[in-house]
This record gives C-alpha cells, structure tokens and sequence, in this order.
C-alpha cells in the first residue's frame, strides 16, 4: 500500500463548522472504521489535518468552537487542500486581509491538489487556477460567483466537478458527496463503498439542480417584457403561442423573442418550461397525484415528454423526485407495534 495522502481541511470564525467535520470524518474513516467493523486490519489512507488562517480556534456561525491543529503557514507540504464554506459575510475581509489565497496558489504549484466546498469555492475561484475550468458551487451563491468570476465555467446544477486537478462541491452537506469522491478517486471505488457503508451515507450524488430554487430570470429593467413574463406566469398550463403573447403586449414576435432572451436570458418556450417545472416540482412535493395528473395540470399531455423535460431540469425523474422531497408516507402498523418508551 502507498503512503497515507496528507489532507489539510482549512476552516474559518463565523463558517459552517460541518463543512470541515465532515470531511475530516469521512477521510479519517477510509481504510479505517470499516476494517474496525469488521474486526479486520486497519490500514489509514488519509492523514488529516485540520488549520485556520492564524491557527487560532475558530467559532462557527452558531457559536462552535473548533481548535485547528495549526496555522495554513504551519503547512508546508500536503497532498491535498480542502476548503470549508465560510459566511458570506466574511467572505471579503479574508481575502483582503490575510495570505489565504497566495498561500493557495504556492501550494497548487507545489502539485498540491486544491478543493472547495460550497461557497468555499470562491477562494479557489480568487486563486485564478478555475479561469477556464469546470466548477460548482451553492446553487444560491451560482449566480453572484458567475458574475465575479466570470472567466470560471460554472455548472452548479452539479454538486461535485474535477478539472485541472480542482474539486469543488455544492451545498454544505456536499461536502460529503466530495470527500467520498476523493476517496474513490485516491483509493478506489471498493474502498469509498466500504467507508460509506460505515459511516451509513451514500455514494456521491450526481446532481443538485432538484434542491434548488434557481431564479426563472436575472433582474431586468425591461417593463414589456416584465408584462410578458406576468402573462405566461398567469397562463403557464396553456398553450401559449410567441405570437399570441407579443400581440398582447404590442410587440412583434421577433422583437419579443430578441428583447425576452436578452432580458431573461431565456426563450419564451424554455421560460415556459421552467415555470411548469417548478409547478409541477410543488405537486410532487404537496401531493401523491399520479404522475399524469401532475404533467397535465402543468400543461403537458405527453407523459414521457414531460418526464424528459422535468429530469433534465431537476436531474430526477418524477416519481424520484417526490420520494425524495414528497409528503412522507409512515408506517402506521410498524408504529403501532413499536412498544412505549
């Protein structure tokens, strides 16, 4: 077996303490908790290590205080970074004030391998190194990160990307999704399955454009197309023709058409798509009508039509997507026969 990878995990006061746990945890386990499950020799695959900024505790944005093992200069050699999502509203003084990001741009021209989870990306995406590489982030940061780091080829309906030897991950609880990643990436798939299994966590998920409430249109200061917009909101589950929407606003269809995409960035069909989708996402998540009920109250005749339209929207298919988000369904027998505490 080749050596133990060294991991350092960097975390921040004020940050989302689970985002530098949870890895820490998920590495600590490889090669370790399963074997000690099992009654079978331990074999560590990851050193890890833990630092701040200055190498003092840090306090989590709800008041937990984690002691670091040292200071981000205390390391001078390590296989791979590991950035944790810090508030956003710290976001700016570390970059201004202290020696994160060079310090991470030396390390990655070491061939240390570099990631961030959630809005943790941003400093890698500060370093220059994602300019022109795949990356996501927290579908509710996308937006704001897209227009600082524009040269960044953002794709956050994902919740892990690989490019260039740079991992970055979505949500806070994506960090899990990435630390599983990296072990299978490191050590091999039969190992990250047995250290999921021990830790009764999944493999990594593949998408996270279903958890999202991504905005239909960026803010736009065109009234006539702001009135085009209110029309296919109130007629959504209508056929509602490019023609038939420009006569009600006083506008060609081609000028619509140029004017709507320009304001929201959208078509007028695939805006149409994405206010169907989100009804129908709200069905599923309020309701056990069947599918067929849910795609013709949204305006789709064509089932499997719109089963292609919602998962490639949502990365799930209806029925995936309500037994993940859907009203729960218990037991009432099993609970019946559960004794009293």
């Amino acid at each position: 077996m080749s050596r133990p990878l060294d991991v350092t995990v960097v975390m921040f006061d004020d940050g989302f303490s689970s985002t530098a746990i949870g890895p820490m945890e998920v590495f600590f386990a490889a090669g370790l908790l399963w074997q000690r499950l099992r009654g079978e020799p331990e074999q560590p695959r990851f050193n890890v290590r833990s630092a701040s900024v200055d190498g003092r505790p840090v306090k989590s944005v709800y008041g937990v205080t984690l002691a670091p093992h040292c200071a981000i200069e205390d390391v001078t050699r390590t296989d791979l970074i590991l950035v944790a999502a810090p508030h956003p509203n710290t976001y700016e003084g570390i970059v201004r004030k202290t020696s994160l990001v060079p310090w991470l741009r030396a390390a990655h021209a070491r061939g240390t391998y570099l990631g961030g989870v959630c809005s943790g990306v941003a400093f890698v995406a500060e370093t220059g190194l994602l300019d022109g590489h795949r990356a996501t982030t927290h579908w509710g940061v996308a937006e704001v990160f897209r227009q600082r780091y524009p040269k960044v080829l953002w794709q956050p309906e994902h919740f892990v990307t690989e490019d260039a030897g740079l991992f970055c991950s979505g949500g806070v609880y994506s960090a899990i999704d990435l630390s599983l990643y990296l072990v299978e990436k490191f050590c091999g798939h039969e190992l990250a399955l047995k250290c999921a299994k021990s830790l009764l966590v999944s493999l990594p998920r593949s998408l996270q454009s279903g958890y999202g409430v991504l905005p239909l249109a960026r803010p736009h200061t065109d009234e006539q197309v702001k009135r085009a917009e209110h029309l296919l909101q109130r007629r959504f589950d209508q056929d509602v023709s490019v023609e038939a929407v420009a006569s009600e606003i006083g506008m060609s269809p081609r000028n619509l058409l140029r004017r709507f995409k320009a304001a929201t960035g959208h078509l007028p069909g695939e805006y149409l798509q994405l206010l169907r989708v989100a009804a129908a996402r709200e069905l599923l998540e309020r309701g056990r009508a069947p599918v067929q009920k849910v795609a013709a109250a949204v305006g789709y005749d064509d089932v499997p039509f719109f089963r292609g339209i919602f998962k490639r929207h949502t990365g799930m298919t209806p029925a995936e997507y309500r037994s993940r988000f859907g009203p729960l369904v218990v037991d009432r027998g099993a609970l019946a026969s559960e004794p009293e505490s």
